[in-house]
C-alpha cells in the first residue's frame, strides 16, 4: 500500500482520535484494550503500551465518550490528550504525575526487607532460633504492599475474564506465600531450630517443612526492579519529544499600535509584529520585515554554524538570534508551526505499531492463558509421577515466574521511541513504524534534482569576460545595476557580485525593459546588461569568443546574460542552479547503502547530464530528463514494475505524487507543505546526506527491534522447558525474567548513540550558502 492509499482509507475511515490510557502493564492489556475497540463499528484502533496511548480512527460522527467507555469496560482507564502546556508547571504536587516515583517507593522498601529474607534462607549459618518467623515479619509487607500493583491488576483482570503478565506474577509469588503460611502454622517448617539450605535444583523432600518466603519476596524484588528500569528507561526514551516541545520560545515582545508589549507565545496571532534580541529564541515561524542577523537553528536541524537572514527571509520558531535586532511578521502560530508539526509527526510515529509488533503482541494475548496451564500441568505431573508436593509446587511457580512477557510487549515500542527521538534530534521524522519495513527492502532511489541534488536557487556560476577585461569590474559595474532589480536572475547576480567585491555602488537612472534586461548608470558608466536583443538596440555586439561562449552555457542548460558599457559589449555572466556541496558525497554513501542512484528532472538532458556527472551518476537508464510531474510518477511505477524496490527523495509540489506511489517517500523540510505530506519520512535538513542517515537509522531501528523480539522469543522457549523440569528456582527465574526486559530496554537505548555521518558544519554549507565560482 502506498502512502496515497494510505491517505485515502483515512479520509474514509473519518475522525482520527488519540486517547491516553492509564493502568496498561503489559501488551497483553494493550492487545485486550485494542480487540475492545476494534469491535465497534468502524473503528480501527491501534494502543501501544509503551506509550500508553491509543490511536483511534472512526466515523466522525462517533462520540470519544463512547471509545473511553470501551477502554474502562476492559478494565483500564482512559482520556482525550490534555493541551500542551506552554511551559512546564512549577506547581507542587507535579513530581507526583511522575510515573516511577510509585514504583520506585515500592522497590527501595522491598529492597530493604527483602535482603535479609534472601540472606537467611541462602546462608544457612543466619538461620537462628525462630528466623523463618523473622523472615514472615519481612516478607509480608513485600508480598501485600510492595507487590499491590500486581494483585490490583490480577483482580480487575479476573473481573474482566482475562489475564495478563500480573496474572502470573501475582499467582506466583501468591502461591509461594500461601504455602508457607501454611507450612509455619500447620506444617513442620515453624518448630524452633528448622533449618534449610539455599538450593538451585528441586529435590524431593516433604513439602509441609519448607517455607519459599525469599521466593515470594525476591520475585517480587526483581520484578518491581525490572518494571521500575522499564518505566524510567520508557520516559528517557521519550525524552526527544519532550525537549522538542520544550525548545520554543514562553513569551515574545510584540509591537502594537507603534509599542513594545511582552505577551505569552500562545497569544499571538497571525500577522503580529514581534522584536528578537540578539540571544533570544525566536517565538513562532515568520518573515523577517527589519534587521539582517545570523540565525542558529542548530537545535532543529543538528547543523552548528548560523543561518544569514535579511528582510525577505523566512525564520522557524524556537530558532536562536545569534546576531542583530530582528522584527518578524508572524506567518504560522500553535499547532502550523514546523516545532509542532516536528512534534507531531515524532508523535504518531512512537504511536504506531509495525507489523513485526502486531506478531509479538497476538501471541502475548495467548501466552498467559498457555502458560497457566503449563503450570498447572508441570503441578499436576509432578505430583503423578511421585515427586514431593514442594518439588511440584516450586516448578509449577518457576514456569509461573518465568512467562512473564513483558520483554515481548516491550521489544517494539521501546526501539521506536528511542530510534524516532534520536531521528528528531537529527532533523530525520519518521512518520510510521510501517516505514522501518520499507528501508530494509530499497534497493533504488529516484532523485529529484532541484530542490534536492541542486540549490534550487539561482546562483552565479561564471563571469566570461573580453580581453582585457577584469571579471572584478564587471562585478562591480554589472552587480550595482542588477541590484536594482527585484528580478530572481537579477538578485543572483547582485548577490554574487557582493560576495565577491563588496558592497556595491548606487545607479542612476535605471530602467528595466520587460523580457530584455535593465540599464542604468554606475558610476559615470552607461551599464546595459540582459538578452544580446537589448544590446543590439545599443550598437553593442558580443565578441565572436563570449558569443560562442554564451551559446556553450545555454547548451549546458544555464541562463547567460551580456553585459556591456561605454559602448562595446564586455563580458557574460553565467546564472545556473548549482549543486549543494555534499551532494555527491551523498550520492556516495547511498550506493555504500547498497541503493542505485536515479537522477530525475524536468530540464532537458544536457542540465541532467552535466549535474548527474558532478555528483557522480553514471548510466543511461540512471539519468532521465523532460518529465512532467505526471511522468515522475510513471517513472516510479515504472522501476517498480520492473521488481524494483524505490525510494523518492523531493522536496516540490511536483514531486508529492512520485513521493507517494514510491515504496519510500523522503521529503526535504525545505520544501513544500504537499511535498512533506506525502512523504514517509521528512528530512529538515536540505543536506542529502540526511537521507543516508534516515536509512542507516531506520534500518537500524528495524535491527533493533527483531533483535529484542529475538531475545525476547528465545528467553521464554529456552527458560520454560527448564522450569516445568524443576531445574530452575523460582527466584532466579523471576531475576532472570526481570533481566530480559531491562536487556531489551538497554539494547533499544544503544539506538542513541547513534550518529550522523555529515558534520553539523557541512551540512550547514550544503544547505544555505553554496560557494560562488567567479573566473
Amino acid at each position: 500500500m502506498t502512502s496515497a492509499d494510505v491517505h485515502d482509507s483515512q479520509q474514509v475511515a473519518g475522525q482520527d482520535y488519540e486517547l491516553s490510557i492509564s493502568g496498561m502493564t503489559c501488551a497483553s492489556c494493550a492487545m485486550r484494550i485494542e480487540r475492545k475497540l476494534n469491535k465497534l463499528e468502524g473503528v480501527s484502533a491501534t494502543v501501544n503500551y509503551a506509550t500508553e496511548k491509543a490511536k483511534v480512527t472512526g466515523p466522525a460522527e462517533i462520540d470519544p465518550s463512547v471509545l473511553i467507555k470501551t477502554v474502562e469496560a476492559a478494565g483500564y482507564a482512559a482520556a482525550l490528550p490534555a493541551p500542551r502546556r506552554s511551559e512546564p508547571s512549577d506547581e507542587p504536587g507535579t513530581e507526583a504525575e511522575d510515573p516511577t516515583r510509585s514504583l520506585r517507593q515500592r522497590l527501595i522498601a522491598a529492597v530493604v526487607l527483602s535482603v535479609p529474607v534472601i540472606a537467611m534462607a541462602m546462608v544457612p549459618a543466619l538461620q537462628f532460633t525462630y528466623w523463618q518467623w523473622i523472615s514472615l515479619t519481612l516478607a509480608a509487607p513485600v508480598i501485600v504492599w510492595a507487590a499491590w500493583p500486581f494483585h490490583k491488576a490480577a483482580l480487575a483482570n479476573l473481573r474482566h475474564g482475562a489475564a495478563t503478565m500480573d496474572t502470573l506474577v501475582s499467582l506466583g509469588t501468591t502461591a509461594a506465600f500461601l504455602w508457607s503460611l501454611y507450612a509455619l502454622l500447620f506444617g513442620s517448617a515453624g518448630v524452633p531450630g528448622m533449618t534449610h539450605p539455599f538450593e538451585f535444583t528441586i529435590e524431593r523432600m516433604s513439602g509441609d517443612a519448607n517455607i519459599y518466603l525469599e521466593v515470594a519476596a525476591g520475585v517480587t524484588t526483581f520484578i518491581l526492579a525490572g518494571r521500575y528500569f522499564e518505566a524510567r528507561s520508557k520516559r528517557r526514551a521519550g525524552a526527544a519529544l519532550r525537549a522538542l516541545l520544550e525548545l520554543g520560545a514562553k513569551d515574545v515582545a510584540v509591537l502594537r499600535d507603534g509599542h513594545e508589549e511582552r505577551i505569552p507565545t500562545d497569544a499571538l496571532v497571525v500577522g503580529d509584529r514581534f522584536i528578537v534580541r540578539p540571544g533570544e529564541k525566536i517565538a513562532t515561524d515568520g518573515v523577517i520585515e527589519e534587521g539582517n542577523s545570523a540565525v542558529d537553528a542548530s537545535m532543529l536541524t543538528g547543523e552548528s554554524v548560523p543561518v544569514e537572514v535579511s528582510p525577505g527571509d523566512d525564520v522557524v520558531g524556537a530558532t536562536v538570534n545569534a546576531g542583530g535586532r530582528l522584527v518578524v511578521r508572524a506567518t504560522r502560530i500553535g499547532s502550523d508551526t514546523q516545532l509542532a508539526q516536528m512534534a507531531t509527526l515524532v508523535e504518531e510515529a512512537q504511536t504506531g505499531k509495525a507489523a513485526v509488533q502486531r506478531l509479538a503482541d497476538r501471541v502475548s494475548a495467548v501466552f498467559v492463558p498457555i502458560v497457566i496451564a503449563l503450570a498447572v500441568g508441570t503441578l499436576a505431573f509432578w505430583l503423578g509421577a511421585g515427586g514431593s508436593v514442594a518439588a511440584a509446587f516450586t516448578a509449577a511457580v518457576a514456569v509461573l515466574i518465568i512467562a512473564c512477557p513483558c520483554a515481548l510487549g516491550l521489544a517494539t515500542p521501546t526501539a521506536l521511541l528511542v530510534g524516532t527521538g534520536r531521528g528528531a534530534q537529527l532533523g530525520i521524522l519518521i512518520k510510521g513504524p510501517e516505514v522501518l519495513e520499507s528501508t530494509r527492502r530499497v534497493d533504488t532511489i529516484v532523485l529529484d534534482k532541484t530542490g534536492t541534488v541542486t540549490t534550487g536557487q539561482m546562483a552565479l556560476v561564471d563571469v566570461l569576460t573580453a580581453p582585457g577585461v577584469e571579471a572584478d569590474e564587471v562585478l562591480h559595474l554589472a552587480g550595482a545595476l542588477e541590484n536594482a532589480s527585484e528580478h530572481p536572475i537579477a538578485r543572483a547576480i547582485a548577490k554574487g557580485a557582493r560576495d565577491k567585491v563588496g558592497e556595491l555602488g548606487d545607479v542612476e537612472d535605471f530602467t528595466s525593459t520587460e523580457g530584455l534586461g535593465v540599464q542604468g548608470v554606475v558610476d559615470g558608466h552607461a551599464v546595459v546588461a540582459g538578452r544580446t536583443a537589448l544590446l543590439d538596440q545599443w550598437g553593442l555586439r558580443l565578441p565572436a569568443e563570449l558569443a560562442e561562449a554564451k551559446a556553450v552555457a545555454e547548451r549546458q542548460g544555464r541562463t547567460a546574460i551580456a553585459v556591456g558599457w561605454d559602448g562595446q559589449a564586455k563580458a557574460v555572466l553565467v546564472i545556473a542552479d548549482t549543486v549543494k556541496a555534499s551532494s555527491a558525497e551523498a550520492i556516495a554513501q547511498l550506493r555504500g547503502l547498497g541503493l542505485t542512484p536515479v537522477l530525475l528532472t524536468g530540464d532537458n538532458e544536457a542540465v541532467a547530464r552535466s549535474v548527474a556527472a558532478e555528483v557522480g551518476i553514471d548510466g543511461d537508464d540512471a539519468v532521465i530528463s523532460e518529465v512532467l510531474p505526471k511522468d515522475k510518477v510513471d517513472v516510479v511505477a515504472r522501476l517498480q514494475a520492473e521488481g524494483h524496490v524505490v525510494a523518492m527523495v523531493g522536496d516540490g509540489v511536483n514531486d508529492a505524487a512520485a513521493l507517494a506511489q514510491a515504496d519510500l517517500g523522503l521529503a526535504m523540510g525545505t520544501g513544500t507543505d504537499v511535498a512533506i505530506e506525502a512523504g514517509d519520512l521528512t528530512l529538515v535538513r536540505g543536506d542529502l546526506r540526511a537521507a543516508v542517515d534516515a536509512i542507516r537509522l531506520s534500518r537500524r531501528t528495524l535491527r533493533t527491534i527483531k533483535g529484542n523480539l529475538f531475545w525476547a522469543f528465545a528467553y521464554n522457549v529456552a527458560a520454560l522447558p527448564l522450569a516445568a523440569a524443576g531445574l530452575l528456582n523460582p527466584m532466579l527465574a523471576g531475576a532472570a525474567m526481570a533481566f530480559s526486559s531491562v536487556f531489551v530496554v538497554s539494547n533499544s537505548l544503544r539506538l542513541r548513540g547513534f550518529r550522523s555521518t555529515a558534520s553539523a558544519e557541512a551540512g550547514a554549507e550544503g544547505r544555505t550558502r553554496e560557494p560562488v565560482a567567479v573566473a
